[in-house]
């Protein structure tokens, strides 16, 4: 059975994130999606009026997408694993959506609805940061004052939110490895962490950092 059809609204946001992604938000016009997507403007302008209609939308699925991932890490068991885990679906999340880390200054500047629920969105990442090491302390793996959770919280989403710029500056050209921004981002709680949650980190770290040539032997 063939699939049905995506409907014109889907395939306008489908397209315009894909633009966003490669080419940043400020750079794209409507014009520019509906000639990519081989309609007219007006039909565009049928569905959404405008540009910023249609970042608001994109912004309202990866509010969701996001939410969703820190709501549900929120009251996941507290493992040295969890934590490396959240990491990585965290900058997979943030990958998918990735122009509105690349834009955000702009965007804050521009959108008032992107300005407030951004704020919210950083605020429930920092309290998911708190929440998972108050249980990794709590089963005996992270020694550190709640002032020093707090703090730790705060440079980790400060990281993550800021990573993609960071290597964009630094590489122009490469894609940047969103591996490596996780572990960077979990290797801030790596000084409070007790000797067999460090020396688990340093295990997982190093079999994705490191990983077996094909020559290798298994």
């Amino acid at each position: 059975m063939a699939k049905p059809k995506r409907r014109t609204p889907e395939r306008i946001l489908e397209t315009a994130l894909r633009l966003f992604n490669d080419f940043g938000e400020p750079n794209v016009t409507t014009a520019a999606i509906a000639d990519e997507m081989n309609i007219s403007p007006g039909n565009l302008y049928y569905h959404y009026r405008n540009k910023d209609e249609i970042v608001e939308a994109l912004f309202a699925r990866y509010e969701r997408e996001i939410d969703a991932l820190l709501t549900l890490r929120d009251t996941a068991p507290r493992e040295v694993e969890d934590v490396w885990f959240f990491m990585h679906l965290l900058f997979e999340t943030i990958w998918k959506h990735r122009f509105v880390y690349r834009d955000i200054n702009d965007l804050l500047m521009r959108n008032r609805l992107v300005e407030t629920h951004f704020q919210r969105i950083l605020a429930h990442q920092q309290q998911t940061v708190v929440s998972l090491c108050n249980g990794l302390a709590a089963a005996g793996a992270l020694d550190a004052s709640p002032d020093e959770i707090a703090a730790l919280a705060v440079n980790m989403t400060l990281v993550t939110s800021f990573w993609l710029s960071f290597e964009q500056a630094r590489h122009p050209r490469k894609p940047p490895d969103i591996g490596q921004g996780a572990y960077q981002a979990l290797s801030l709680a790596a000084p409070w962490m007790r000797a067999p949650a460090r020396r688990l980190l340093e295990t997982l770290s190093h079999a994705y950092l490191h990983p077996p040539s094909r020559g290798d032997t298994p």
